[in-house]
């Protein structure tokens, strides 16, 4: 059960980045209202890690490509390590 629901959360957040990415090609979203508000600044602590380290190249911001790879490589690996010991 606890496997199910770290494989969920993780699951859950990669699909908010996903969600997050394509809106950034809208440029009339409001990114101060509600529920834009929520949304970037759950999926920016985690992205902000890989920009940091990545700069864009010629304007293209390459790294939550970056972030989702490491995502599910962290959830592959949480998810083997918790189904092993449970």
């Amino acid at each position: 059960m606890i496997v199910r629901a770290v494989n969920q959360i993780l699951y859950l957040y990669g699909v908010l980045i996903l969600i997050r990415i394509f809106l950034t090609w809208i440029p009339t979203i409001d990114w101060d209202a509600q529920p834009m508000k929520a949304l970037r600044t759950t999926t920016d602590v985690y992205l902000d890690l890989f920009r940091s380290i990545i700069p864009p190249f010629g304007g293209l911001d390459f790294s939550p490509i970056i972030a989702i790879i490491v995502l599910q490589i962290i959830q592959v690996i949480l998810t083997s390590f918790l189904g092993s010991i449970m």
